[in-house]
């Protein structure tokens, strides 16, 4: 059964905290939703109702673009243990930009990453938990790879700069993300 709460309780943080893998969702007015798997132990727990991730360059800018138009996002994570559950935090996003004031209040809390591309803030309107019985069991370690790090790297910094003015200026729908605004 689902539960509703209106905080991140200190048990689904550390719920949140032992996940390798979470998903984002955010959706123009018009046009195509996206949903994104996350790594790269980018996620923080910021207090009970702010959470953030490091995004790192990726082949589309779809989340920004879609907070910009209307801030809406849920970020979904889920146990491939043999403990189930599924966690959703829904809310509004913000993007923080390099060039933005509050950069290095927020960067502080992440490990540095090759691409660092912005800071995606959710501010929770509610949580909610369900059962996860229909998630599989995923036996194993899942590790992290290093292919986007090492993509990143060999680019280097003006490299990734040169790749997000080609690839990550406007949504796939054409809708602005602001990325490199001054």
């Amino acid at each position: 059964m689902a539960k509703f709460y209106e905080t991140v309780t200190p048990e689904l943080q550390q719920f949140i905290a032992a996940q390798k893998l979470f998903f984002v969702a955010t959706a123009p007015q018009e046009g195509r939703i996206n949903l994104s798997p996350k790594g790269m132990d980018c996620f923080r727990c910021l207090d009970e109702r702010n959470v953030g991730y490091l995004d790192v360059t990726g082949s589309g800018n779809e989340t920004a673009a879609h907070l910009e138009q209307n801030g809406r996002m849920t970020i979904m994570f889920c146990s491939f243990s043999e403990k189930p559950l599924i966690l959703k935090l829904y809310g509004q996003g913000k993007v923080i930009r390099h060039q933005d004031g509050d950069w290095q209040k927020y960067h502080l809390h992440f490990p540095a990453q090759p691409g660092e591309r912005q800071i995606i803030l959710l501010e929770i309107d509610s949580v909610q938990t369900s059962c996860g019985y229909g998630v599989p069991v995923v036996e194993g370690t899942m590790r992290e790879r290093d292919t986007l790090k090492n993509w990143a790297e060999k680019k280097g910094e003006e490299g990734i700069r040169d790749y997000w003015q080609r690839n990550n200026q406007t949504s796939i729908d054409g809708l602005p993300t602001h990325l490199l605004d001054d």
